[in-house]
């Protein structure tokens, strides 16, 4: 045999493996979608890759983002630490940026809540960034949440009927 097989003869290619569902973003902060938009996240000249490990120092200051589709659709972006202050723990919100142009970077929509870099407390944490597609311009204002942590996604997404996501990307990072 090669290859990784199970007992049914059904082939298994962990290169295959969506490292969304890997790394439990799917599941503990979306539902299973289907990415239908590009997302690429920069910190400085290191382009990241979904599951990376960053220092928070590295991620201190907000990343370079880049969101693909054509200008007249609009996007959301929202960034989430779903394992502070633990694992075990309700996730916190760390940035919500709405009405981002498609083929820009979030500096061109409305920031709601500013970028809060990685200050994990202890252990090793997920910072998740999630990207929706907008039905038009936000009718409903979107105000900051009172408190960063207890952020869900999915109630924010239903609130503001942005369905589901249509990008998502996470990175680790763990106190230095």
């Amino acid at each position: 045999m090669s290859g990784t097989e199970d007992s049914s003869n059904s082939w298994v290619d962990p290169r295959q493996v969506d490292p969304l569902v890997v790394g439990r973003v799917i599941g503990d902060v979306v539902d299973m979608f289907v990415p239908s938009c590009n997302m690429s996240v920069c910190y400085g000249s290191k382009h990241l890759t979904n599951g990376c490990e960053m220092k928070p120092s590295t991620a201190a200051d907000p990343p370079e983002v880049q969101i693909s589709g054509s200008a007249e659709h609009l996007f959301t972006l929202v960034m989430v630490d779903p394992d502070a202050p633990s694992p075990s723990a309700p996730p916190c919100g760390s940035t919500i940026v709405v009405d981002v142009p498609g083929g820009t970077s979030p500096s061109e929509g409305k920031e709601v809540v500013g970028y809060m870099g990685p200050k994990p407390p202890v252990g090793m944490h997920r910072y998740v960034m999630v990207v929706y597609k907008q039905k038009g311009e936000l009718k409903k204002v979107v105000e900051p949440p009172a408190s960063r942590a207890h952020f869900n996604t999915r109630n924010f997404a239903e609130q503001f009927d942005l369905g589901l996501p249509v990008a998502a990307f996470y990175f680790n990072s763990q106190k230095e």
